[in-house]
């Protein structure tokens, strides 16, 4: 299993993950769903309603990437490719973007920062409520993810803190399975897929078990 494992370590996709145009190649992609919204703003594809498309757009490409950087570890683990672990902080950080753009767009263009309006969305809506925690989250994680707030909080404390990441996973899928109208099978794709993403974290079986002990979130 070693052995194998340190072949593939030195394959062509281990050198490439490993290269110097890797991450560069990584933000480049994490910035496409942005120049595809703002081409679909420019042209007129963003529908008859644009400022909801526009907030639905940014708030879905949030939770793929959020589901995206959660699927880091496992994927590392089951294919032997450690260099994938260079990324996950990156898609993190374009997960939070994009929920960021989703709030600005709601917040500025949506409400026209009518914070009054605002807050009452947030109270009286409860899947505006379950997203704005899940932001919030988002945004603590976002803060603490330099190395610098690695060696302030130390290192217990830290994964203690991003293992919310979880948390804030949950509630995505959640403010997404309620915001839609009527019988929709999206949100329940990437609601299984998070649970997919759970259960691979705290599976306890042996057939999965070899993932557990070097697991991070």
């Amino acid at each position: 299993m070693a052995a194998a494992q340190k072949s593939v370590s030195k394959g062509p996709v281990a050198q490439a993950l490993s290269s110097r145009g890797a991450k560069p190649a990584v933000f480049a992609l994490g910035l496409l769903p942005l120049g595809w919204m703002v081409w679909l703003g420019v042209s007129g594809g963003l529908g008859a309603e644009p400022v909801a498309e526009a907030v639905r757009q940014s708030g879905l490409w949030a939770l793929r990437l959020l589901l995206v950087a959660l699927a880091v570890t496992p994927l590392r683990i089951l294919t032997g490719q450690a260099g994938l672990a260079r990324f996950r902080r990156m898609i993190g950080l374009f997960a939070f973007f994009y929920a960021l753009l989703h709030v600005s767009v709601y917040v500025g263009v949506d409400q026209f920062f009518d914070w009054a309006a605002v807050w009452k969305d947030i109270v009286k809506r409860p899947y505006i409520t379950v997203g704005m925690g899940a932001f919030v989250i988002l945004t603590a994680l976002a803060a603490t993810s330099t190395n610098g707030m690695v060696r302030r909080l130390g290192g217990r404390r830290w994964k203690a803190l991003h293992k919310a990441v979880f948390v804030a996973g949950a509630a995505g899928c959640v403010h997404y399975v309620m915001l839609v109208k009527g019988w929709q099978y999206p949100p329940f794709v990437y609601a299984a897929i998070f649970l997919g993403l759970v259960a691979l974290r705290y599976a306890k079986s042996p057939a999965a078990g070899r993932l557990s002990p070097s697991y991070r979130t």
